[in-house]
């Protein structure tokens, strides 16, 4: 099993046996250029939160190894969702961790120092890792994030070290999710239908052409309403 693989699967069932979790769906991905599945997309349900969403598209032939989980607090929840995305592109490994806000920060200091104030020694010792370097996203993409977001390129031993934040920062989530966080001044329904048709926006991220191309406009759009929806 890969290195991304494999944290993707430690993650997963941290967050399936912390909440309870059990597959609801199981699809296999296709693509035109291979006779085999190129990948898998599974929901999962039960436990206090909406549902999980897990991707994976794995291509040896253009080095593509890609795991993403993202985990949806209910619809009228302040607690972030959390998200980890593990990758290895061929020639470097590369990382997205964040808890996604259900409010804005800016007028929400309460909920701000409760949710992501305690994440910021491991947000910095992340930064501090020898062989991690700032991915290339750009500030509108950054905008719909948080800024405790670890975006990043990692040799492969900086990968490895990276597990280390990757736990702090799921710890801390499902802690927020059996506590709870402070009231926030939202419509939380609303935001999170907003923020998410934007956050998975083929618009808004360059990825999702990358998506159809090795997966068809029906399978890339099925996966993209999951995640919105």
């Amino acid at each position: 099993m890969s290195l991304p693989a494999a944290l993707s699967a430690r993650t997963l069932e941290t967050l399936s046996t912390a909440l309870g979790l059990t597959v609801a769906e199981d699809i296999a991905l296709t693509s035109a250029t291979s006779p085999e599945p190129v990948g898998r997309l599974r929901v999962l349900r039960g436990g206090t939160i909406d549902k999980a969403v897990t991707v994976d598209l794995v291509v040896p032939p253009i080095g593509l190894d890609s795991h993403m989980i993202f985990a949806f607090t209910g619809n009228d929840s302040a607690v972030p969702h959390f998200t980890l995305d593990s990758v290895y592109g061929g020639d470097y490994y590369a990382m997205h961790l964040d808890l996604i806000p259900r409010a804005d920060l800016a007028v929400n200091l309460e909920y701000l120092d409760a949710a992501y104030l305690p994440l910021t020694p491991v947000l910095e010792s992340a930064w501090e890792i020898d062989g991690v370097t700032p991915a290339a996203i750009g500030p509108r993409q950054r905008a719909l994030m948080s800024p405790w977001m670890v975006v990043c390129r990692a040799t492969e031993t900086a990968f490895g070290a990276l597990g280390d934040s990757v736990d702090a920062y799921l710890r801390h989530w499902l802690t927020l999710v059996d506590k709870g966080v402070p009231a926030v001044d939202a419509d939380l329904p609303a935001r999170d239908l907003a923020n998410r048709a934007n956050l998975f926006s083929p618009q808004v991220d360059p990825v999702w052409a990358q998506v159809t191309r090795l997966l068809g406009a029906e399978q890339s759009e099925r996966v993209r309403r999951e995640l919105a929806s």
